[in-house]
């Protein structure tokens, strides 16, 4: 019998700079969640919205969203993605977790902090990259921003799913469409990516497109509204594709300098 897990994106609006709101929120739409699922995904700063001004936030929010999520992978027994705000060592962080459904935790910081918006004057950018396992599956989580740099999610750990939580704008959201299918097809893996969708305090719109692809680019689930999206990964298609088509095999050989 072939591997597969199941992962459920939760495509929503947030509450602008509310943690409380956005965590009772994003609870509701978890116990929505009839299908068992091994991994939910929520978008980046998903209990905030893309704040510039993280110290209009408690600094102690960032750990009680984690335990939160601790508490949810066990209730739903699912793995729970996502990025928060997080105060650390003197230093705010735009930092991803990734919740086992015992508790365990994984951690990403953002490594390309979004200029644009002044993202690099208020976040500490991460250095390190991440891959883990999870029911036969590895798993490399970047965040937004991180799309844009095909070297940074160059698959040279031979992963199996590559996944992006974001806060992507609707006005560049057709190279957020773009880019996700590129990084399937050009690293042989799946590739996941949630965004949020409304208007946040900023007068910023986000149109969701949310998407899962295939190995070879195919595009398995797809929306643009605010709901739950779904899709099934199969460790069987990303095995014979890649002993079929031997693409990584090619890879240019490269390492990075901090």
């Amino acid at each position: 019998m072939s591997q597969r897990i199941t992962i459920a994106l939760i495509q929503s609006p947030l509450h602008w700079e509310n943690p409380r709101e956005n965590l009772l929120m994003f609870e509701e739409k978890m116990d929505a969640i009839s299908q068992e699922v091994d991994i939910i995904m929520l978008p980046e700063m998903f209990t905030s919205g893309f704040t510039m001004s993280p110290q209009n936030l408690d600094k102690v929010e960032g750990g009680q969203a984690v335990k939160w999520m601790q508490s949810m992978a066990q209730k739903k027994e699912s793995a729970i993605v996502g990025s928060i705000v997080y105060w650390e060592e003197e230093s705010y962080h735009n930092r991803l977790f990734f919740v086992y459904p015992n508790g365990e935790t994984k951690t990403y910081n953002k490594k390309h902090t979004f200029t644009l918006a002044g993202e690099d004057k208020v976040y500490k950018s991460g250095t390190e990259k991440l891959v883990l396992e999870y029911k036969g599956f590895k798993i490399c989580p970047l965040i937004c921003y991180d799309l844009r740099f095909p070297v940074w999610a160059r698959n040279t750990e031979d992963y199996d799913v590559l996944i992006y939580v974001a806060n992507w704008p609707k006005p560049r959201i057709e190279a957020w469409d773009t880019l996700l299918k590129a990084r399937a097809i050009e690293n042989m893996a799946y590739c996941v990516g949630v965004n949020r969708i409304g208007q946040d305090d900023l007068g910023y719109d986000y149109p969701g497109h949310s998407a899962v692809y295939d190995v070879l680019g195919k595009q398995l689930t797809f929306s643009n509204g605010e709901e739950i999206l779904y899709a099934t990964l199969d460790k069987e298609h990303i095995i014979s594709t890649r002993q079929k088509l031997k693409f990584l095999e090619d890879r240019d050989e490269f390492s990075l300098r901090g």
